[in-house]
C-alpha cells in the first residue's frame, strides 16, 4: 500500500525512505533512517532545511562551531535530543557506540540560527488524562512547531501510547502531510493506524505517510508500548497549527463526569 512502508530491519547505514519528490508518497519531505556503529562519522551539507532526531545512542553533534555529545538510552523512557538546522549548514555525527538517528529534510529558502534542543526544552504531556476512563491517556512530545519556530517548514514530534491504549485521538485531520515512524516494546509489538476509512497494520519500523487529510488515531496491542515520531510539513501560506476533529466524536474529551459511557461506572 502507498500509505504505508515496512516493518523492516534497518542494518548499520543510510537508508531513504521517502523523498521531497516522491509522487507516490506526496509528503514533500525527506525522510530517512541513519543506523551507525561504533566509531562511525556521518557527514552532509545540503540546500535544504533539516532535523536530525536522535533515537537512541550515545554520539557527538557537530555543527559550525559547536561540538556536543549527547546520550539518549531509549526514546521511550526518555525524552529527545533534536539538531534543527537551515538550509547550507554542515553536519558532523560521530558514533560511540550503536546510534539511530531519523532525518527529516524539506525546502525553506529561510535561513535562521542552529539549534540543538535538549530534553530539557521537549514540552511533555500527558494528553486525554482524565477522560475516556484513560482509554486514550498519553504521553505527546513536542519539540518545535510554529509557536515556537515560525521560520521552520517543519512540526516535528513524538508520542508514547501505553499498551491497550489509543493515541492521536480524538479522530483528527489537517490538510498538511504528515509521516510516523515506529517502535515498539518490546519489539515483536504491534498496532493500528487508522487512514480515513483504511486501516493499516503497524510493526517495529513500519513508517506511515498520511498525506490526503485522512483522519488518523492510532491503537497499539495490549502488552506492548508504542513510540511514533511524527513530523508534518507545512504548506506554503497555510502552516499547521491546530487540526480539524470529527465533531460527532468531540463528546469524549469531556470529564467523566459528563461524557456517558457504557457501561455506567458503580
Amino acid at each position: 500500500m502507498k500509505h504505508i512502508r515496512g516493518p523492516q530491519v534497518y542494518d548499520y547505514g543510510y537508508h531513504q525512505i521517502t523523498t521531497i519528490d516522491d509522487k507516490i508518497h506526496n509528503s514533500l519531505m525527506d525522510f530517512a533512517i541513519l543506523k551507525l556503529k561504533d566509531g562511525e562519522v556521518f557527514s552532509e551539507e545540503q540546500m535544504l532545511e533539516r532535523a536530525y532526531l536522535l533515537i537512541s545512542g550515545n554520539m557527538t553533534f557537530e555543527w559550525e562551531n559547536e561540538s556536543v555529545t549527547v546520550d539518549r538510552p531509549n526514546c521511550f523512557d526518555y525524552d529527545p535530543w533534536v539538531l534543527h538546522v537551515a538550509n547550507g549548514v554542515k553536519v558532523t555525527f560521530k558514533a560511540h557506540g550503536d546510534v539511530e538517528i531519523v532525518i527529516q529534510r524539506t525546502t525553506n529558502e529561510r535561513t535562521f540560527p542552529s539549534k540543538l534542543y535538549t530534553p530539557e526544552e521537549c514540552r511533555s504531556e500527558n494528553r486525554g488524562a482524565g477522560t475516556m476512563r484513560e482509554a486514550s491517556t498519553r504521553i505527546v512530545r513536542t519539540v518545535f512547531d510554529y509557536s515556537n519556530a515560525p521560520y521552520s517548514n517543519l512540526v516535528l514530534g513524538e508520542v508514547i501510547g501505553y499498551p491497550g491504549k489509543w493515541s492521536s485521538y480524538p479522530p483528527h485531520w489537517h490538510p498538511q502531510p504528515e509521516i510516523y515512524f515506529y517502535k515498539f516494546n518490546p519489539e515483536n509489538g504491534y498496532g493500528f493506524a487508522e487512514l480515513g476509512e483504511d486501516v493499516v497494520k503497524t510493526h517495529q519500523n513500519s513508517t506511515v505517510f498520511i498525506t490526503e487529510k485522512e483522519t488518523h488515531p492510532q491503537t497499539t496491542a495490549p502488552g506492548y508500548a508504542l513510540w511514533y515520531l511524527w513530523v508534518i510539513r507545512h504548506l506554503d501560506g497555510d502552516p499547521y497549527i491546530t487540526p480539524t476533529f470529527v465533531p460527532e466524536h468531540l463528546w469524549v474529551t469531556e470529564s467523566e463526569n459528563e461524557a456517558k459511557m457504557w457501561p455506567p461506572e458503580k
